[in-house]
C-alpha cells in the first residue's frame, strides 16, 4: 500500500536535524564552554583569529630573514676559523690581505669571520683580513704588510709578495746552488744570470720552385737570430773541496739536469771533474703565464698597476737562464 507524505512529520525530522546542527556549531562556536554562544565567544574566536595571524606573520617573517642570511652568505662568502679544519678547505697559490670591509664588519652572518673567498672569471682567491692573519699559520716573505701573495712553490705555509716573487725565487735558487755545490765537495763554482735576447729579421727571397704542374712559386722566409746577454755573476766560490755528501734540495728538485749531477757525482765509478748546466728559470718558478694572465686581471679590478705585468714576469721567465759551471 502506497505510503502517503505526512508533511509535519517531515518538519519535525528537519526540526531536529536543525537543532542537531545548531547544537554543533554553538559547540564549535562557544569557546568559554557556557553551553552558548554569544558576545563573549565572538570576542575570543577574534582573539584567537589575531593569535594565528600574528604567529603567521612572525613566522613568515623569520623565514624571510632566514633566507635573506642565506642570500648574503652566499653572496659574501665568508671563512670562519672553522672552515680551516674541513677536509675541503685548501689554501689558494694566489692570496690577498686588506684591512675588513665594511661591508663584512656590519653584516650579522659574517660575524666572527677571518676572510672571504672570491671568485673571478674562475679564477678563485681569498681575502684574508689583516686583523685576522694569525688565525692561518702562515709566514710571509719579507712581511705581511703586502697586498698581494703567491704561494712559495716548495712551501704550501708560505706566501711571498708578489712584487717580489721572482727575485725572490730567483736568489733562493742561486742559494741552493751553492749548498749543492758545498754538499758536494765542489773545489770550484760559479752561477751566471742570463737572458735570452731575441731579435727577429724577416728575409724575403723568392724562391723559384719549379712545381709541376702548378707552375712557380714564390716563399718568404723568417730568420732569427739568438744570442744570451750575460747579465751578472751571481755567486762564484772555491773550496778545498771533500768527499761528496748528498744534498738536500727544494727549488731545484725537479731539474733534470741538477737530478744529473749528483747522481754523478755520487756515483764512485764514474767520476765528475769539470761540468757546466744551463738551468732555464721556468722550470722551477712555481708560477703558471696562465695563472699570471688571471691574476693581472684581479690587479686590474683593484686599480694595482707596478713596472710591469704579473704576466710578462711569467713569461720572461722562459728566457732567463742560471748558468751553473762546476769543478771537482
Amino acid at each position: 500500500m502506497e505510503k502517503k507524505f505526512n508533511l509535519n512529520r517531515a518538519i519535525s525530522s528537519m526540526e531536529e536535524k536543525t537543532k542537531g546542527l545548531l547544537n554543533n556549531a554553538i559547540q564549535s562556536a562557544d569557546q568559554n564552554d557556557d553551553g552558548k554562544f554569544d558576545l563573549s565567544d565572538v570576542s575570543m574566536i577574534a582573539g584567537n583569529v589575531s593569535d594565528a595571524l600574528s604567529k603567521g606573520t612572525q613566522m613568515f617573517k623569520e623565514g624571510a630573514e632566514e633566507k635573506k642570511k642565506i642570500l648574503e652568505l652566499k653572496m659574501l662568502q665568508p671563512i670562519f676559523s672553522s672552515n680551516l679544519d674541513e677536509a675541503n678547505f685548501l689554501m689558494p697559490k694566489f692570496i690577498r690581505v686588506a684591512d675588513r670591509d665594511k661591508k663584512y664588519a656590519d653584516s650579522e652572518v659574517c660575524q666572527g669571520s677571518i676572510g672571504h673567498n672570491v671568485e673571478q672569471n674562475g679564477f678563485k682567491y681569498i681575502t684574508i683580513f689583516r686583523d685576522s692573519i694569525s688565525e692561518f699559520g702562515l709566514s710571509f716573505h719579507p712581511d705581511s704588510e703586502s697586498e698581494f701573495y703567491y704561494v712559495d712553490p716548495t712551501d704550501r705555509d708560505k706566501y711571498i709578495a708578489l712584487d717580489e716573487y721572482f727575485n725572490y725565487l730567483k736568489i733562493a735558487r742561486v742559494s741552493e746552488l751553492e749548498r749543492i755545490a758545498q754538499d758536494l765537495g765542489a773545489k770550484y763554482f760559479k752561477v751566471t744570470y742570463k737572458e735570452e735576447q731575441t731579435s727577429f729579421s724577416e728575409t724575403k727571397a723568392a724562391m723559384k720552385v719549379e712545381l709541376k704542374p702548378f707552375g712557380k712559386n714564390d716563399a718568404e722566409h723568417e730568420a732569427s737570430q739568438k744570442k744570451f746577454s750575460s747579465l751578472k755573476v751571481e755567486s762564484e766560490m772555491s773550496f778545498p773541496g771533500h768527499e761528496p755528501n748528498k744534498p738536500q734540495i727544494k727549488y731545484l728538485q725537479r731539474d733534470a739536469s741538477i737530478q744529473t749531477l749528483i747522481e754523478q757525482r755520487m756515483n764512485p765509478d764514474s767520476p765528475l771533474m769539470h761540468k757546466t748546466y744551463m738551468l732555464q728559470m721556468s722550470n722551477s718558478s712555481g708560477m703558471k703565464e696562465k695563472d699570471a694572465i688571471k691574476i693581472d686581471g684581479v690587479l686590474k679590478g683593484f686599480k694595482y698597476s707596478g713596472n710591469a705585468t704579473v704576466a710578462s714576469e711569467a713569461k720572461n721567465e722562459s728566457r732567463r737562464y742560471l748558468e751553473y759551471e762546476i769543478k771537482f
